[in-house]
């Protein structure tokens, strides 16, 4: 019997070691399992941080040789922005040194006969209203308010009282306008349609509109040119007119949408245009802005041809040309009703270099600044101005 049990607790022993070598051989393994795992990932993390190394390096290498092409490329335009601005004086001076040509036709002979048949034409002397005997001297400053509407388009204020409110004329033809509180409320709007919408009885054409105490002067063209006359306060026609002229032509070739180029100024309601009669030249009429009859009218000998807009500052009309390539808008040509300006006293003068042309350009003797519409922008200049007599 104890034979017996001695062989089982032998037994037994020997069952339990070689469970408990079986154990840590499988412990073994798995931990033989793990390291090769280990090794593995050591190994595949060296190669990715290598790999990262190699990528950082191009990338530092790349990004030197992009600073080295940003430093030339910026050397170039600076040496071309140089040129450039080098350009634009020598052609400034050329332009200011070779005078207004284009506003005085090859043959001065012509240019002679022009003028005279001009002035027998209206041999009644011209009535000042007012003792204004300012005349443009320069172009003082300039502020690009907004850009909204279309590329072509006019906006203005009243230029016969002081109520701060601006209006917009968006595009070339349409039975609205645009009504804002003050230049602010514009500026901050989001949009034209912000703004309050004026309803008309009738489609205005072109860019040639006036606001003129309390009144909007629009053009409709039909098979007659008519001058309209509504009433702002009011919300309808107060009366309109035919303009007394035939065979009229538009009377910028840079803008054929407008007709009649309506101005206002220290002397009251003008009215800019062209005929096939004169059809070379623009010329210019004086409105009552009651009536809307025509007082006195006078051909000028400023030409139609590169003309894109014009306005009047007491009583001498100012034109203004660029080409059909846009470059710089000039005054280039001026005729007083007065005798007292010519182009031999008015200096030639160059609105700053923006976007296009003019479409529209609007002068107000309240402030003395033309409210215009360059490719969609809306601008205001600063005039300088000198007395007409002044040496």
């Amino acid at each position: 019997m104890t034979g017996v049990f001695k062989f089982l607790v032998i037994l037994l022993g020997a069952l339990a070691t070689a469970q408990q070598q079986a154990l840590m051989d499988y412990l073994e393994r798995r931990l033989l399992a793990i390291e090769d795992r280990i090794t593995l990932w050591h190994e595949q993390t060296s190669r990715y941080t290598s790999e990262l190394r190699e990528l950082k390096q191009q990338i530092i290498t790349q990004l030197e040789g992009m600073d080295k092409n940003k430093e030339a490329l910026r050397s170039e335009l600076d040496a071309v922005g140089t040129r450039v601005e080098r350009v634009e004086r020598e052609m400034d001076y050329l332009e200011t040194q070779n005078g207004a040509q284009p506003c005085v036709e090859a043959d001065d002979k012509l240019v002679e006969q022009q003028v005279t048949v001009a002035k027998e034409k209206n041999k009644s002397k011209y009535a000042k209203l007012t003792d204004c005997s300012d005349m443009v001297s320069s172009i003082k400053g300039m502020k690009i308010l907004k850009r909204v509407g279309d590329t072509k388009g006019m906006w203005t204020k009243d230029m016969g009282v002081s109520n701060g409110k601006v209006y917009l004329f968006n595009s070339t033809g349409d039975d609205k306008l645009y009504e804002f509180s003050s230049v602010r409320e514009f500026t901050s709007s989001l949009g034209i349609a912000e703004g309050k919408t004026v309803e008309l009885s009738s489609t205005w054409q072109g860019m040639g509109h006036a606001i003129y105490n309390n009144h909007l002067y629009y053009v409709k063209v039909n098979e007659e040119i008519r001058l309209v006359r509504f009433d702002l306060q009011k919300g309808s026609v107060k009366n309109s007119a035919v303009f007394p002229v035939e065979n009229q032509l538009p009377v910028y070739t840079l803008n054929s949408e407008t007709y009649i180029d309506l101005a206002v100024d220290e002397e009251g309601l003008w009215a800019i245009y062209a005929t096939k009669n004169n059809e070379k030249h623009v010329s210019l009429a004086k409105v009552d802005p009651k009536t809307l009859v025509v007082e006195q009218m006078w051909d000028t000998p400023c030409p139609r041809e590169n003309a894109e807009a014009a306005f009047v500052v007491c009583g001498t009309v100012y034109v203004v040309y660029n080409s059909k390539l846009p470059s710089r808008s000039r005054i280039q040509c001026v005729f007083d009703v007065s005798d007292m300006v010519t182009n031999d006293d008015a200096p030639t003068v160059y609105f700053p270099k923006r976007y296009g042309t003019h479409s529209s350009l609007k002068y107000s003797p309240l402030d003395q600044l033309i409210y215009a519409w360059d490719d969609g922008y809306q601008i205001l200049y600063k005039l300088q101005m000198k007395k007409k007599l002044e040496v």
